[in-house]
């Protein structure tokens, strides 16, 4: 993010503009939403600067910008449209102490003015860096189609009545009685009887959160997918905005990460195979320790919750402390590598079932039924078995397994980064130790990538 959004405070202060054209008006337009007291330079200014100036909308000075004009501003833009003028202003400009804009001009700007959805007082800004401004306008388009004008009237009678909800707690509490004026009470209130209306609901509502039941806490386990925040699901995405705590483990994505509300106490668990990780008490005490204070939490796995998650060991926890909690289920790494290879987990002629194994478990390597795991047409989905591929590797073969069984390792399913390393029985362990992944992988036994399977009968036929 090389622009960093922030919203500036100009009630009162000064911002200087130089240039009087269509280049000029637009920007002028944005800044006079706003409570700043605007200055224009300019010798030939358009019709509609005049008239602004006429009704003291903005301060108007008939000649070219120069040393001293931009003293004390805030801000400074440089709209001329002439490119040596622009750089003569924002030198100026700076010299005096300004933040400068240079419109049109990305690398000279020390700021950049976003497109706004004015709903005052609330005010969506939409940037895209200078990247692509058309896209900045189609969301634009989309946010003031979705956002009623009403939006910034229930805002503004809720923005005078702060102060007296301070008397709910903070957090969860303050923030419910938000919710239920802002997308219930209010709107209704508003429609039926105005801003009268809107304004008495406000009264009553904080009457009835003051004498409500305190609120009890809550647990949910929320599968997080595999890592592409677009794999998560819909009620999955809604609990971490509602969340007051995330419990989270280290294979949960930044981008997934980045959906819970700013204000979340956010918890890592670690959770590394093979590494430091928090023990598993521990984390049952503090889903405990954080519902039995109210909080609403949500202990964030990767991929499902009930796929090697130790979800019993939670649950158990929760009902022995009389916790309220629920399970989200989310899309597992076998469902997220199959999709990277182009294959279908089940086929029909090749296999009926399928397997989810884990590599190892709380003794060391698991042992499975390697018989049967052995035989042609097995498909299997092998969760943390990277580290012990010459142990699979030995135990399927001494089994019967053949040398050239298929066997697809996948970095990181679903990511950007994602590697898909194509291997077999026999070369498994060197192509692995040769690859060097350091991001968690799953083994897909019995499969191999789509183009791989197509490409192998074209080399048969060729060196037939």
């Amino acid at each position: 993010m090389r622009h960093f959004p922030i919203f500036l405070d100009l009630r009162g202060r000064r911002v200087v503009l130089a240039g009087g054209g269509e280049a000029a008006l637009a920007k002028l337009r944005l800044i006079l939403k706003s409570e700043a007291k605007v200055t224009v330079f300019a010798a030939d200014p358009a019709p509609e600067i005049v008239e602004w100036d006429a009704e003291r909308k903005l301060r108007l000075v008939k000649r070219t910008f120069g040393p001293g004009d931009a003293l004390c501003a805030a801000l400074a833009y440089a709209a001329s449209e002439d490119d040596a003028e622009d750089a003569r202003v924002a030198a100026l400009a700076r010299a005096d102490g300004a933040l400068v804009n240079i419109v049109d001009n990305l690398d000279g700007s020390a700021f950049i003015t976003p497109a706004i959805v004015d709903r005052d007082p609330v005010t969506v800004a939409i940037g895209t860096e200078g990247a692509a401004p058309v896209l900045a306008r189609k969301i634009k388009a989309d946010l003031e189609a979705a956002l009623p004008s009403s939006l910034g009237v229930l805002a503004r009678i809720g923005q005078g009545f702060r102060a007296a909800v301070n008397v709910l707690p903070m957090g969860r509490k303050r923030r419910d009685f938000w919710s239920e004026y802002y997308f219930n009470i209010g709107p209704k209130a508003l429609e039926k009887e105005g801003e009268t209306g809107a304004d008495l609901a406000l009264g009553d509502l904080l009457v009835d959160h003051l004498s409500a039941a305190p609120v009890k806490g809550r647990v949910d386990l929320v599968g997080a997918g595999p890592g592409d925040p677009e794999l998560l699901t819909l009620k999955a995405r809604k609990l971490l905005d509602k969340a007051d705590v995330v419990i989270y483990d280290r294979l949960v994505s930044r981008e997934i990460l980045e959906l819970a509300r700013r204000e979340a106490l956010m918890i890592n668990v670690g959770k590394k195979g093979f590494g430091p990780s928090t023990k598993q008490t521990d984390i049952c005490a503090s889903m405990v320790e954080h519902a039995a204070k109210g909080d609403h939490v949500v202990r964030l796995k990767s991929g499902d919750p009930g796929v090697y998650g130790r979800l019993d060991e939670e649950i158990d926890a929760l009902d022995t402390a009389n916790v309220d909690w629920s399970i989200i289920p989310g899309i597992t790494a076998a469902n997220a590598a199959a999709a990277q290879l182009g294959q279908s987990l089940t086929k029909r002629g090749r296999n009926g079932a399928l397997r989810f194994l884990t590599g190892h478990d709380v003794k060391g390597f698991a042992e499975h039924d390697w018989r049967g795991l052995a035989r042609p047409g097995e498909v299997a989905a092998i969760y943390m078995g990277a580290r012990g591929a010459r142990f699979l590797q030995g135990r399927l073969m001494m089994h019967g397994a053949a040398p050239d069984t298929p066997i697809t390792a996948v970095e990181n399913a679903s990511r950007p980064d994602a590697r898909v390393i194509a291997s077999t029985l026999a070369r498994l362990p060197a192509d692995l130790e040769a690859a060097a992944p350091d991001g968690p992988v799953i083994l897909m036994l019995g499969l191999s990538p789509r183009q791989a399977q197509i490409a192998l009968p074209r080399l048969q036929e060729e060196f037939a």
